[in-house]
């Protein structure tokens, strides 16, 4: 039987969760036939606001979930987005005695047989685990990472809340209908899943230990792995502060432009190759040190770039660069955008289409409206395509966005395409199966035409493809027999309230509010079926 903590944390969630949609589906009933823009990203910023201050209210899965969700702009709107954008996850710590105990026992003996001294003020403390300054008793100096006690309960009663909010969404809202929800799930459960296990952290880091091994201006710790388990992660420890601390900077005489270039080069080594890349290279994971050393750090959340997907990124920049429009789109089906019944003849013509543009038209001074335009019909082409967005490289676009938004906070002037440039063109010139005398030529001359093109029009394209299928599709379609599904919607949503208090009122045995629940949930039970008998 679920205790009262489960049983709070799941009702919280579910019910934050049903009010959303209420709210979304009342919204859609007033403005069936005068949809107000701003009313409505008015009321998701509200709902993003609401769901954050939760996020940090109750911790555990929410905070991970929001994260994650800040990287899938494929699914939630900009609004959504923006206002997510700035959780952090860095919550209160925990007191010494627990943390203590899980050290104990996880070590199998008491902490002072491993380290002769920890402090018990921790350095760091997020949603799952808290990091302490230590000293082995070998003498080391290292970084104690420690699992907060009961997290993997807490995450496991959150998972059940999620599932049965994805099961509402997926059931009665048309969201549910254009996502593949079950698999979101899936990946979700996976993420959050191997940053429960420290192990995969600790072979997470060996793994990129080695590989800047040998780059200049790097350093990534290493790892203790006879002292390492589930629970706990023991590292080397690593001086240093936030690679955005102006004031460091300039009393260590670091050039901030420089910097920002070591940074870029350093992290393409990550993104062009195949293998696996930091998924979350946000400032607290970035130190520098007094030196100039680039410090790498907190490797619990990392994509992977697959050897087959690296060859296909590269077949795909090849064929922009060539403007061979359906070797593009068939490259873009090699890395699972497209799903089987894709029109891959339009989409190949929607590519050639907003290539050429870019390529003919000065996007700085053309009209707004001419330009809005031309990205509107792009996207109706493909929003009425089936197309997905892996997950694997929806966390490379978290690394990138995070990336690029250090880049300009170390350097607003830097021109990321020119530093990037000649690492990429390489990059393709090396890798490309294709080495060809002309397509050589093309990428050093003409091929700079088109990279130029696409750094115009980047200040334009900050909506993705898909354009948010949740945010349109309230307006693109009318609603069948709306009034009808409202009803089905609204009996329903207070059969589940009423199943909810149920169970409370077993738990705490009261007798009166058992009576009341069960007689509404049996109500609403028998409406909902009446309803839908009509349909």
């Amino acid at each position: 039987m679920l205790n009262y903590f489960a049983l709070y944390r799941i009702s919280t969630i579910v019910i934050m969760s049903i009010k959303f949609f209420i709210q979304v589906l009342m919204f859609q009933k007033k403005h069936k036939n005068n949809f107000n823009q701003q009313k409505w990203n008015e009321l998701l910023q509200r709902q993003a606001r609401e769901y954050k201050e939760t996020a940090l209210k109750i911790e555990g899965l929410l905070i991970k979930l929001g994260q994650f969700l800040s990287t899938r702009a494929d699914i939630l709107p900009k609004v959504f987005l923006e206002e997510l954008a700035d959780l952090v996850d860095k919550v209160p710590p925990v007191k010494w005695e627990p943390i203590k105990q899980v050290l104990e026992d996880e070590w199998g003996t008491s902490y002072g047989n491993i380290v002769s001294k920890i402090s018990e003020q921790p350095v760091a403390s997020a949603s799952i685990g808290v990091v302490y300054h230590g000293y082995l008793q070998t003498g080391e100096s290292v970084a104690i990472k420690v699992q907060r006690p009961k997290i993997d309960k807490i995450i496991k009663a959150d998972f059940r809340a999620l599932r049965i909010v994805m099961w509402l969404a997926n059931k009665f809202t048309k969201f549910g209908k254009s996502t593949d929800l079950r698999r979101l799930f899936l990946e979700i459960k996976l993420v959050i899943s191997n940053e429960l296990d420290f192990r995969k952290e600790l072979k997470n880091g060996q793994y990129f230990q080695n590989r800047y091994n040998n780059i200049p201006n790097f350093k990534v710790p290493c790892f203790y792995e006879d002292h390492t388990t589930k629970k706990v992660l023991v590292m080397e420890w690593m001086d240093g502060v936030s690679i955005l601390d102006t004031s460091f900077l300039r009393g260590n005489n670091i050039n901030g432009e420089r910097l920002a270039e070591t940074l870029l080069t350093g992290f393409l080594e990550q993104l062009l190759q195949e293998g696996k890349f930091h998924a979350d290279p946000h400032t607290g994971n970035i130190l520098i040190q007094a030196d100039g050393t680039i410090v790498l750090l907190d490797f619990g959340m990392v994509g992977e770039i697959k050897k087959k997907d690296a060859a296909a990124i590269r077949r795909l920049v090849q064929a922009i660069v060539l403007q061979n429009y359906h070797g593009a789109i068939e490259a873009l089906e090699d890395l699972r955008f497209l799903l089987p019944n894709a029109d891959k003849d339009k989409l190949a013509s929607v590519l050639e289409f907003f290539i050429q543009t870019l390529l003919e038209q000065d996007f700085v001074n053309m009209d707004a409206d001419v330009a809005e335009h031309i990205f509107e019909n792009v996207q109706q082409v493909v929003k009425e395509q089936p197309i997905q967005l892996p997950s694997e490289f929806a966390f490379f676009g978290r690394a990138v966005s995070t990336l690029v938004g250090i880049l300009y906070l170390l350097h607003p002037n830097i021109n990321v395409i020119e530093v990037a440039k000649p690492l990429v063109l390489n990059w393709i010139q090396d890798r490309t199966a294709d080495t060809s005398k002309g397509f050589k030529e093309y990428i050093q001359s003409g091929g700079q035409q088109l990279i130029t093109a696409f750094q115009k029009a980047y200040r334009l394209l900050d909506e993705p493809d898909r354009h948010r299928k949740w945010q349109e599709i309230q307006y693109e379609r009318q609603q069948r027999d709306l009034q009808s599904q409202w009803r089905v919607h609204y009996v329903f949503i207070f059969g589940v309230i009423s199943l909810v208090t149920v169970f409370v009122s077993i738990f705490f045995a009261h007798q009166l509010l058992l009576i009341v629940s069960s007689s509404v949930f049996l109500i609403s039970f028998a409406a909902l079926v009446l309803l839908l008998a009509r349909k």
